[in-house]
């Protein structure tokens, strides 16, 4: 079992409270509270090392892959990924995450690319950067706070069920040396911890079953087969479009969808690597490190791109690693590789990469999940169930956040609203108990006797809160019910926030 430490920030400024032991993961090693932890120590530096390679290997075929999505040239989507890697470990705010070329991403900007042109695709990102960067002042990060537990839940079960489906693709329809080619690796990353961990199991995986494709001339689809390497480093340049308004108005929707896609899908998965490692991390920082990481990513000719989930829980849950060191080397290795060992790189066998992601997928889903449904409460199982439905429906994992959230915010509202109801303390008294809000307020004016009560009645709101003009209104019909019957109703017991909302709405709705 790994030796987990609890720290306050995201790279474990000040004192760390005593270890905790997380069984959830395969590589045995402490982890380092800081890079200079890291770079003072051998061996955590080794874990960081090859962490940064046994990630770089992942990203290139789905770099490659999800360019192609996108109808663009394979080499924009290994540019997004050395950029989206190197940058976010630089300025991001979870250290150990990964970002790259993301799936998501590719099907924003795909009618871009399409109907526009890739210079066009390039503004975009570019734009959608700026735009990460103001929400971040703005201190998007912070709603965050309002997806429960429920939705995260959902999304870390979907995002296992989209990274499985997407490994489909290599199995099906391919050459049978490749299945036991997966067996081989699937065997290799469950048994190789049982000998050493000096050796990430995945990184072993890899190379072993490479080698084996090589020596034994195995033909079986390869990494080379998913698109063509690049020759050269990326170069900086600024996108050949007009700058006018017709412009803006092409690129901004796609800017902002992709904006919102990428932090969404960035932030969800920050939030999953702090559950994993026990520690915290600064998302508003990360909100600012994804932006720019994508300004910088769109100069340099690369498609955008946000948190990679899979590659992200290779690098922290398979390899081990916990620091920026492994995130930077991931995109440093994937372009080194790629540049000056294309030959090299474009010989690893698919099989060997979906055995990796097979595991990260049965390990990311949340099994609990599946055996606490029978005594979860209803409400919180159709969250979960609605999150997981729409995110493997659309393959959209920021679609089955927003539906997910959506879902919880009508339960939360329905439960709230059963629990408000009206009791009669009295002739012509009443006090009334609950929150009162748009779900609850509706029936309100249903629950007097008017016709029976006294010519003076009187309401106590002491019990409760008026939060929105739903409720004003209302309160203001309740008034008029026994107006029209000759008598007066005098509210009592309101709070300030009460009494606000009814001295600034009160006669005006």
């Amino acid at each position: 079992m790994r030796m987990v430490t609890r720290v306050r920030e995201g790279e474990g400024e000040g004192p760390s409270s005593p270890p905790v032991y997380d069984s959830r993961v395969t590589t045995a090693q402490p982890t380092p509270a800081t890079v200079l932890a890291a770079l003072k120590s051998p061996k955590l530096l080794t874990v960081e090392i090859l962490g940064g390679l046994v990630t770089a290997f992942a990203l290139i075929p789905e770099s490659l892959s999800f360019a192609i999505v996108a109808g663009l040239d394979p080499k924009m989507g290994l540019y997004a990924a050395f950029t989206m890697a190197c940058v976010t470990a630089l300025l991001g705010g979870r250290p150990g995450m990964v970002s790259g070329a993301a799936g998501s991403i590719a099907l924003v900007i795909f009618p871009v690319a399409r109907d526009h042109g890739v210079e066009f695709l390039v503004a975009t990102v570019i734009l959608g950067g700026i735009l990460q960067v103001i929400m971040g002042a703005l201190g998007v990060a912070k709603l965050m706070r309002f997806i429960p537990r429920s939705v995260m839940t959902g999304f870390v079960d979907a995002l296992a069920i989209l990274i499985f489906t997407a490994q489909l693709d290599n199995l099906i329809d391919v050459p049978w040396a490749v299945y036991p080619l997966v067996i081989v690796g699937l065997l290799v990353i469950v048994g190789f911890p049982k000998i050493t961990t000096r050796i990430p199991a995945p990184l072993a995986s890899i190379l072993l079953i490479t080698l084996a494709v090589v020596v034994f001339a195995i033909d079986v689809p390869t990494v080379g087969d998913q698109g063509e390497l690049p020759e050269s480093f990326p170069g900086f340049g600024i996108p050949d479009v007009p700058f006018t308004l017709d412009t803006l108005s092409i690129i901004a929707p796609y800017a902002l969808a992709l904006a919102l896609v990428g932090l969404m899908e960035s932030l969800l998965t920050a939030k999953l690597v702090d559950d994993l490692t026990d520690t915290h991390s600064d998302k508003t920082r990360e909100t600012f490190g994804q932006g720019i990481a994508n300004i910088v990513t769109g100069f340099v000719g690369g498609m955008g791109g946000c948190a990679m989930i899979g590659q992200t829980m290779i690098n922290v849950k398979q390899a081990g690693a916990r620091t920026r060191i492994s995130s930077f080397l991931a995109g440093a290795f994937l372009i080194i590789l790629s540049v000056t060992l294309s030959d090299i790189v474009g010989k690893i066998p698919m099989a060997a990469l979906v055995a990796v992601m097979i595991v990260v997928a049965v390990t990311t889903f949340d099994w609990n999940s599946v055996r606490t449904l029978r005594v979860m409460p209803l409400s919180e199982t159709c969250v979960l169930v609605v999150t997981v439905i729409a995110t493997v429906i659309t393959d959209n994992l920021a679609v089955g956040v927003i539906l997910g959230v959506l879902t919880a915010m009508v339960a939360f509202s329905r439960r709230v609203a059963h629990l408000t109801h009206v009791e009669a303390t009295g002739e012509g008294t009443y006090r009334v108990e609950g929150q009162l809000f748009f779900a609850s307020s509706n029936d309100l004016v249903y629950q007097f006797d008017y016709a029976g009560d006294p010519d003076q009645v009187s309401i106590d709101f002491s019990a409760t809160t008026v939060w929105d003009s739903s409720t004003v209104a209302a309160l203001q019909g309740v008034r008029e019910q026994y107006a029209r019957r000759g008598k007066t109703v005098t509210f009592t017991g309101l709070d300030a926030t009460s009494q606000g909302y009814i001295d600034r709405l009160e006669g005006k709705l």
